[in-house]
């Protein structure tokens, strides 16, 4: 029977000892790396060219969209499942055409989880049911600056005023690091590298009046 390699890449020490052993009772797959950021799970990657990644979207140094891209450019073939605890459905659309191949919650039970990847495995795309019915709500063809929330739009105006991250910390009254989780998000979904970038794609949006 072949073995497929896997790497599990999370932040929290924890949380990706269990994933790994999630893995290893699935009989197909050889867990041979584990990464806690982005920057190593891509040396990973590169030095054992795996199968499958399993990453977790919320990383200390790149965000998983970031990590993903990456992963895809150099390796096409190799399967990336967003295996997390945060809510990704609204970054759905860029994941699929990064040609993600299933998202799954840590929330999954055991015996899900096991099935989900058995479905991948057989090529199909696995999505939870939220992420599906996030699909029938915005085609493809919509506004990347449409899918920011309220919050995300109120950020993006304070940064065009002028705002540094700390002030706007203060304004919505939230941590500086929270800041900073909320800017890799908004950078994700509207598909650019920087706050300058950002800043220019909003303001051509109809949001910059509001």
């Amino acid at each position: 029977m072949k073995k497929y390699k896997a790497i599990v890449v999370d932040d929290h020490p924890l949380m990706a000892q269990a994933t790994k052993r999630l893995l290893e009772q699935i009989e197909e797959i050889e867990v041979i790396g584990v990464a806690h950021d982005g920057r190593k799970s891509l040396e990973l990657v590169e030095e054992h060219e795996p199968d499958w990644v399993f990453l977790d979207f919320q990383l200390p140094d790149q965000s998983g969209m970031q990590v993903t891209e990456q992963i895809k450019s150099m390796y096409p073939h190799v399967r990336v499942v967003i295996f997390t605890g945060v809510d990704v459905s609204d970054l759905v659309y860029k994941l699929l055409e990064l040609r993600v191949s299933g998202i799954i919650s840590k929330d999954t039970s055991e015996s899900a989880f096991r099935h989900m990847v058995a479905c991948i495995q057989e090529n199909h795309i696995v999505l939870p049911q939220d992420v599906f019915y996030k699909i029938k709500l915005f085609p493809a063809g919509s506004s990347d600056v449409a899918l920011l929330t309220e919050e995300e739009i109120r950020m993006m105006t304070l940064m065009v005023q002028g705002s540094t991250y700390e002030q706007i910390a203060d304004t919505i009254h939230v941590s500086k690091r929270s800041v900073d989780n909320y800017l890799k998000r908004i950078y994700d979904k509207l598909g650019v590298q920087n706050r300058n970038q950002a800043i220019e794609k909003f303001v051509q949006s109809r949001h910059h009046s509001e």
